[in-house]
Formats: structure tokens, C-alpha cells, sequence
């Protein structure tokens, strides 16, 4: 009895993390847009008003190292380009890092952050390290050339 208890448990967990695992891909992409959405359309706000954008990054952000100005660049192109990347998931990896790293300047080049704020940023932060870590997923231009990579070995080892 306790046999048959256990084999229909696991059985039935084992369908459980079937249907998990077949929502990876949709998960992955979901978290690759609604991140990148957040830092293009920051990005965005950055390039409307460059005055407004650099008076920002001189008086209120107090980037490490950096000047303003080349803090500025940075950040806004990172903010612009790297979600681009992400929503493709080409360079996924790179681009949640990068964004990664343009969260946690953010975080740390402000002096008072909000917790409500803070929370949000934790939130990117933590959606952007998993990426990092499992990747853009299956609906992503880095896994279809992944796949065109691994047919050509295909053919020159059978050749």
C-alpha cells in the first residue's frame, strides 16, 4: 500500500515539474521584457531632455569614479542598447549582467533611495541574476545559434 502511495506521489510530482519545466521558455521571456522595458523606457527618458539628464547625474547622482558627463553616456546607452539585446536574447547572459551592473550603480550613486524604490530595484536586480544564470532560455536568438552551431559540427564530423 505505502508502494503504491509512493509511486503515484512521485509519478504525480514528476508530472508537476514536467509542466514547470515546459513554462521555463515563457518565463524567461517574460522576465526579459518586462526588465528591459523598465531600463529602455528609463533610457528613453534620459535622452529627451540631455541637460535635465546631465544636471541629474552632476547634482543628484554621484556615480563612483566616473565623471558626470561619461557616467551619463554610459548609463543611458547601456540603458538603451543592452535591453534591446535582451529582449532578442542575443548576448542574454551579457545583457543581464550588463543591466545587472547599471541597477546597482543606480542603487549605490543615490543617496536616498526610497523603500519602495529599493524594493523595485531588488526585484530587477533578482530577475536579471536569474537570467544571468539559466540564460535568455529557448526563445532566444542565442539559443538558435546555439542550434545552427551544433548542426554545422554536425555536418563537418560526419563529413
Amino acid at each position: 500500500m505505502n508502494t503504491v502511495f509512493l509511486d503515484r506521489a512521485t509519478h504525480a510530482w514528476g508530472r508537476a515539474v514536467g509542466a514547470l519545466e515546459a513554462l521555463q521558455p515563457a518565463a524567461q521571456l517574460a522576465a526579459r521584457l518586462y526588465v528591459a522595458r523598465v531600463f529602455f523606457l528609463s533610457g528613453l527618458s534620459k535622452l529627451r531632455d540631455w541637460e535635465i539628464t546631465l544636471a541629474l547625474f552632476s547634482d543628484e547622482y554621484h556615480v563612483p569614479v566616473l565623471p558626470p558627463e561619461v557616467a551619463a553616456w554610459l548609463g543611458t546607452a547601456g540603458e538603451l542598447v543592452l535591453p534591446v539585446l535582451l529582449v532578442l536574447g542575443l548576448g542574454g547572459r551579457f545583457a543581464a549582467l550588463g543591466l545587472f551592473v547599471v541597477n546597482a550603480v543606480a542603487v549605490l550613486s543615490l543617496a536616498e533611495l526610497a523603500e519602495a524604490a529599493a524594493q523595485q530595484h531588488l526585484f530587477w536586480g533578482s530577475l536579471l541574476v536569474g537570467l544571468a544564470l539559466w540564460g535568455p532560455g529557448r526563445w532566444s536568438v542565442d539559443r538558435l545559434l546555439w542550434r545552427l552551431q551544433e548542426r554545422g559540427r554536425g555536418r563537418l564530423s560526419s563529413t
